[in-house]
């Protein structure tokens, strides 16, 4: 007998040899029929490998991102047969699951696969899945499989670099492909699938090698699934901050300035300060003290922070003086800077804790291809603050910031989010700085922090910055993507690296412990998704026009104008529509612009001194008249509904 371990603690007993479907069956029958894929001990498994010693397993569902991920691998085979069927004497590379799905790399030799193909590819992945054809893994030895791959340079590639012993094939219907596993149990499982889109790829990701054609599809379980997935897609087109940043006129790039370093038009701009200056609020009332720091930086201090040596090869190169040998580099990151300013005077435990804030703009050299929008630039503008504090101090300092994060998060709609605590990678520890200790203490400081303030977390090997463990947060939008959004950061190493120190109680030196955080992160990569989650409708507050006045003649322009002042005294953003163009045209134009409320003045308006009312997107419904003093509370009601009120 063998002892399994099941996510819930619980151990069971089991006859060795016993699969995990059994298990999965020795629970209940519902979950027999949903379990698509497993793991044992960290392992991915099929769901009919026998077990044979003791050990933890966990079942996988659709529901769960490693059944997606086993969901769409063994698609990839699918449509792998359907190509070779399709296009024979094709050569098939490798064909792993993605985000959103899969893709397959093809040397397609003689063949050229065009949209005009898809439908036929389909339908056929779709007659083979209703086979229910069963995905069986067996081994190969080294030599077996470089005879069967002879023909196919890239699988004999694959294979000349692994061990004999540790290669497996993996057979459904009349296919075979060499795999490491992790499959559904049969192909009638898939019930929906297409194919979105074929690109070219080097092999192996390498230019000095063959371009290949990489076949993209994604799959599911239901036909709904994908319908609906595909409506997800077409309104992400009509969220993608892009085209709304264009239409909106918030932001614009120019190849003579430069890819990947945008400009902000008077909108934007606009936008921006608004937010920079919520923020702002907040923080002095927080205790930070806004400083400022250079956009450059000798080589020297990013040497010493780590960060020449972790950005250097990527990022712009230096910067070369009239002096001889002297170098300065475009900033990554503002830290370094802040430890300078703290250096600038001895401090005792009583000074303590220093929090400096700075929206400070970083510089990156993203690989051309990597650049989108605002989301992936080479310039971008940090919210960034730095606390340096005692080690005693860390924890209040810590749930202080996470309770800034949640002020954000609440006055801007984002309600649906993970904090994610980002460790060390558990095997690798050569890309990170400084020691275990100091590690251990940093971790240990969010993983309470994070408990005592009830987060809902997940924990993630891997993920943490080289010089410290993080807790970012992640954001779920209104389409249900997940974006990272806002960091706090635990760091230990700059201290040490820049020789920070304070005098204690005890009248000796100690070293202060650094808190990084960004509750935006990047401005740019914050307004993008702020863009598509909201579709260009900001909350009121924040608004580049809260209202548009709109005349019915030119007759009414001077009402119109006394209108605007008295909204001005109110402090809400409006202007004028006075072209000669019909009410009807201006409403329209009006909704394209996504202005809250349009405010609509003609003889009954002058006459009684009222305005009459329509909301953006209430098309059809009827318009309510009243005083500038009525609308004032209106809005005011509105703002206060959506604006928190940060208290410390």
């Amino acid at each position: 007998m063998i002892k399994i371990t099941l996510p819930d603690g619980s151990v069971k007993e089991f006859a060795i040899g016993v699969t995990p479907m059994d298990v999965a069956k020795s629970i209940s029958e519902g979950l027999a029929r949903n379990v698509i894929s497993a793991s044992f001990n960290s392992t991915t498994i099929e769901t009919s490998t026998p077990l044979t010693t003791d050990g933890s397993l966990i079942l996988y569902t659709w529901n769960d991102e490693n059944g997606k991920k086993a969901f769409w691998h063994s698609t990839s085979h699918v449509m792998a047969q359907a190509l070779e069927e399709t296009f024979p004497g094709i050569k098939l590379t490798l064909g792993p699951a993605i985000a959103n799905g899969f893709y397959y790399d093809v040397d397609f030799v003689n063949h050229k696969i065009s949209d005009a193909d898809f439908k036929k590819i389909e339908d056929r992945v779709l007659e083979i899945s209703r086979e229910k054809h069963e995905f069986k893994l067996r081994p190969v030895s080294k030599a077996e499989a470089l005879e069967i791959y002879k023909d196919n340079v890239y699988k004999t590639e694959l294979i000349t670099n692994l061990e004999d012993g540790t290669i497996t094939f993996c057979d459904h219907s009349t296919f075979t492909d060499l795999c490491r596993g992790g499959h559904i149990p049969n192909t009638g499982i898939i019930k929906a699938m297409k194919i979105m889109s074929v690109a070219g790829a080097y092999w192996r990701g390498d230019e000095k090698n063959k371009q290949l054609t990489r076949v993209y599809g994604v799959s599911f379980p239901k036909q709904k699934d994908l319908t609906d997935y595909l409506e997800l897609l077409e309104e992400a087109k009509r969220r993608d901050h892009r085209k709304l940043g264009k239409e909106l006129e918030l932001f614009a790039f120019s190849q003579k300035v430069g890819a990947g370093l945008p400009l902000w038009l008077p909108k934007g701009a606009a936008l921006r300060d608004r937010l920079e200056q919520f923020l702002k609020k907040a923080q002095k009332k927080a205790g930070y003290e806004q400083v400022v720091t250079p956009h450059i930086g000798q080589k020297e201090l990013y040497v010493t922070s780590g960060h020449y040596a972790k950005y250097g090869a990527d990022s712009f190169q230096p910067i070369n003086t009239p002096a001889e040998g002297e170098e300065f580099l475009l900033k990554p990151m503002n830290c370094p800077h802040h430890c300078e300013i703290y250096n600038v005077r001895p401090w005792s435990y009583k000074d303590l804790p220093k929090r400096y804030a700075e929206f400070g703009t970083v510089y990156r050299y993203e690989q051309s291809g990597e650049l989108h929008g605002l989301t992936r630039v080479r310039g971008f503008t940090q919210d960034d603050a730095h606390i340096f504090c005692t080690p005693e101090q860390l924890d209040e300092e810590f749930k202080k910031v996470i309770d800034l994060v949640l002020y954000v998060f609440g006055s801007l709609g984002f309600e649906n989010f993970t904090a994610q605590i980002s460790l060390r990678d558990k095997e690798n520890r050569d890309k990170y700085i400084g020691s275990d200790e100091n590690w251990e203490k940093a971790e240990n400081a969010i993983i309470n922090a994070a408990a005592d303030k009830g987060l809902n977390t997940v924990v993630e090997y891997g993920e943490a910055a080289f010089y410290g463990p993080k807790l970012d947060f992640m954001v779920k939008d209104a389409l249900g993507r997940q974006w990272q959004l806002g960091t706090i950061q635990v760091d230990y190493n700059l201290p040490e690296r820049f020789e920070l120190t304070y005098k204690g109680s005890d009248n000796e030196l100690h070293r202060p412990v650094m808190i990084h955080r960004a509750p935006f992160g990047s401005m740019e990569r914050f307004i993008a998704i702020l863009l598509e989650h909201t579709a260009g409708n900001f909350p009121l507050w924040l608004m580049p026009e809260q209202a548009i006045i709109l005349c019915l003649s030119e007759k009414y322009e001077n009402y119109a104008k006394k209108v605007l002042n008295l909204l001005e005294n109110h402090e809400i953003r409006a202007l004028i529509d006075n072209r000669n163009e019909s009410i009807g045209r201006k409403i329209r134009d009006a909704e394209m612009q996504k202005i809250p409320f349009m405010l609509i003045v003609g003889e009954e308006e002058e006459k009684n001194g009222t305005i009459s009312i329509r909301r953006h997107g209430q098309e059809g419904k009827g318009n309510i008249s009243v005083t500038i003093e009525e609308f004032a509370s209106i809005v005011d009601e509105e703002i206060k509904k959506t604006l928190k009120v940060f208290t410390v």
